[in-house]
């Protein structure tokens, strides 16, 4: 069975070198950062997304996606070729983020405007928003990742 995973975090919050480190082996790797100029950006990583997909392949989709706007039609494209969808969940760390983005350079670097508007959009994912299984990953300190399952939230 294939399998769309679907990262969501702030920019520079580690999800690409998740990606490289975690992932890149069986997964198939679909950004909008990669197309920066394409005009339907968001048609385009679709197409991607449901061509890999259709031949069987899974894919990982490395962008903020920052809410259920952006994850639906990734989860819906999932269900139409039966895959499995899995969310990792990288929590707001703002004051990270805008460090390791001030070390980026050229169009790597993202105005931290970028940062605080994402951050406005960016809601924890929750299995009903149609993930099979969630994830939290946290930059560990030591040049590695932690990895959990993602924890039922408190209704208190």
């Amino acid at each position: 069975m294939s399998v769309l995973v679907i990262l969501i975090g702030l920019q520079a919050s580690g999800k690409t070198t998740f990606f490289r480190r975690a992932l890149a082996a069986e997964y198939v790797h679909v950004s909008k950062d990669d197309f920066p100029r394409a005009r339907r950006r968001q048609a385009r990583q679709m197409r991607l997304v449901e061509e890999a997909l259709a031949e069987g392949r899974s894919v990982a989709v490395d962008n903020t996606n920052p809410s259920p706007e952006e994850w639906r039609p990734l989860a819906e494209a999932a269900r139409r070729h039966g895959a499995k969808v899995v969310g990792y969940w990288f929590p707001p760390d703002v004051t990270g983020s805008l460090r390791r983005n001030a070390s980026r350079t050229g169009k790597n670097r993202v105005p931290d405007v970028g940062v605080f508007a994402t951050l406005k959009r960016l809601r924890r994912p929750r299995p009903s928003d149609g993930f099979d299984e969630l994830y939290e990953v946290r930059i560990d300190g030591a040049g590695g990742f932690d990895v959990r399952p993602l924890a039922e939230e408190s209704t208190e």
